[in-house]
């Protein structure tokens, strides 16, 4: 007889069912797909959030003028880019405390957004430590290019971490921070010091809070090697005619200090010696004879070898013989020999050419050779330094386009000496300089030749000359009258 089939019993299929069921979901185990008006609120309970903020999308600036700026409650307001939810370009936190375990979260979330540019927070409730974990999660951010970080005081004022060597922002708003002297001494290093210098950052807002004359002091010392920068707002900080005055001396040639001309000497040294390694291998290119060596036993006897071989050929009269071309292989041989004895000219005398040839026996790629024989200008190697009286007279900043001072103590003593400075820059230099609602009538002498040359140098600012309010309510205009 057949035996029965075995059924499985019910404790094993207990058993299977057990291991069917997935495991719950960790914080660390999610993966962000850029989704975020999904996946915040998922990634928040996994985190154990108790009061998840809302997220709302920004409505278009027509609708949004009729409205409140900043809505009310715990919420992520974001704009989308052609209406695509995984496609989030602005991130804005307003009016409520952003804790670390907020944070994590969007430390997770927001390097998964591949489209962020721009992320605004207003008093969000900064502390030293979690401003640390912020300007971390904004480095993870890769296209992230605009960070608005206003009403935030800090204790350390430690805001220079956003400007770093290795930041990619390029606009930066820090108004309404309580800024002080110290913080102005961290950000004017950040920006430029005789070592190192800040290359990305194009923008830069310190609108409304206390700088004074000694940390405008700070800022024009950032700006002495600072070429990146194109934009600058000191509005409404305290500034008087000292600090005033140093911010226009930097747009003007000034006298390098000891520690600058030190640089400036090692930067010399490092660039003949790169001079020297570069002629070294041209002239190496150039030269058809092959490098001296000591032939070692086995290379002679190949030598040896070859000569007899040599002598053979020498020794038999006849020809080798060539297999018989075809009419259309002769000319291609023809072409092939013009091409061959065009290319020598092309190759003759030019420094940039003699690069290339090298790069190539290299085996670099010819976009990295051209990268090899163009100069980036380095501050400290400007051209126009010159050498008089003992000093030596960098040509100043001209690649700062707009300063806005409006708003401080300014009087007419300072701007005799931006406009010195301004008629030193013959090309490039300021284009817009706002120099409203400070302690100097507007019908003086100085300010009304200053507003000239704004006009001339920039022919736009004369339709611009009634005060205009941006999103934040900082006048944008240069001259206003």
């Amino acid at each position: 007889m057949k035996k029965r089939a075995e059924k499985p019993s019910k404790v094993d299929k207990v058993d299977s069912a057990i291991e069917e069921e997935p495991k719950p979901k960790t914080a660390d185990d999610y993966q962000c797909s850029g989704h975020l008006q999904l996946e915040f609120p998922e990634l928040c309970k996994l985190m154990g959030v108790k009061e998840i903020p809302s997220v709302k999308v920004k409505r278009p600036r027509i609708l949004e003028s009729r409205m409140t700026k900043w809505s009310p409650g715990r919420c992520l307001q974001i704009e989308l880019e052609n209406e695509e939810h995984n496609n989030v370009k602005e991130v804005k936190i307003s009016g409520w405390t952003v804790d670390e375990l907020m944070l994590q979260v969007l430390s997770k979330i927001l390097p998964s957004l591949s489209n962020l540019l721009c992320l605004r927070m207003w008093r969000i409730g900064l502390t030293d430590g979690t401003f640390t974990s912020m300007k971390n999660t904004v480095s993870l951010c890769s296209n992230l290019r605009k960070v608005v970080l206003e009403g935030n005081p800090l204790p350390e004022q430690s805001y220079h971490l956003l400007l770093g060597e290795d930041s990619m922002l390029t606009e930066l708003s820090l108004r309404n921070n309580r800024i002080g002297e110290e913080g102005a001494r961290l950000i004017g290093s950040a920006l430029s010091n005789p070592h190192s210098a800040n290359k990305n950052l194009r923008s830069l807002n310190l609108a409304y809070n206390r700088i004074g004359d000694a940390g405008a002091l700070h800022i024009a010392q950032g700006l002495r090697l600072n070429r990146s920068l194109l934009s600058l707002s000191l509005s409404y900080n305290h500034i008087g005619d000292n600090g005033a005055a140093r911010l226009a001396e930097v747009l003007g040639p000034f006298a390098l200090t000891h520690e600058e001309i030190v640089e400036r000497r090692k930067l010399l040294i490092k660039g003949d010696q790169s001079n020297m390694v570069q002629s070294s291998l041209v002239s190496l290119a150039d030269s058809h004879e092959p490098a001296l060596s000591v032939p070692s036993n086995s290379s002679l006897d190949q030598i040896s070898k070859s000569a007899k071989h040599t002598t053979k050929k020498r020794d038999n009269p006849k020809k080798e013989e060539k297999p018989a071309q075809s009419p259309a292989a002769k000319k291609e041989e023809a072409k092939v020999a013009k091409k061959d004895n065009k290319a020598p000219r092309s190759q003759a005398g030019k420094g940039k050419d003699k690069n290339l040839l090298v790069s190539e026996q290299e085996g670099t790629s010819p976009s990295q050779a051209v990268e090899v024989t163009v100069d980036t200008v380095i501050p400290l190697l400007d051209p126009g330094i010159v050498h008089t009286g003992g000093k030596v007279i960098h040509p100043g900043n001209t690649c700062l386009t707009s300063l806005n001072l409006s708003g401080n103590e300014l009087s007419e003593q300072s701007l005799k000496v931006f406009l010195s400075s301004l008629e030193s820059q013959c090309e490039g230099g300021l284009l817009r300089l706002s120099l409203s609602k400070n302690r100097f009538p507007s019908d003086c002498d100085t300010f009304l030749k200053i507003q000239e040359m704004m006009s001339q140098k920039h022919p736009l600012s004369k339709n611009s000359t009634s005060q205009m309010e941006d999103e934040y309510g900082e006048a944008k205009t240069s001259s206003p009258a």
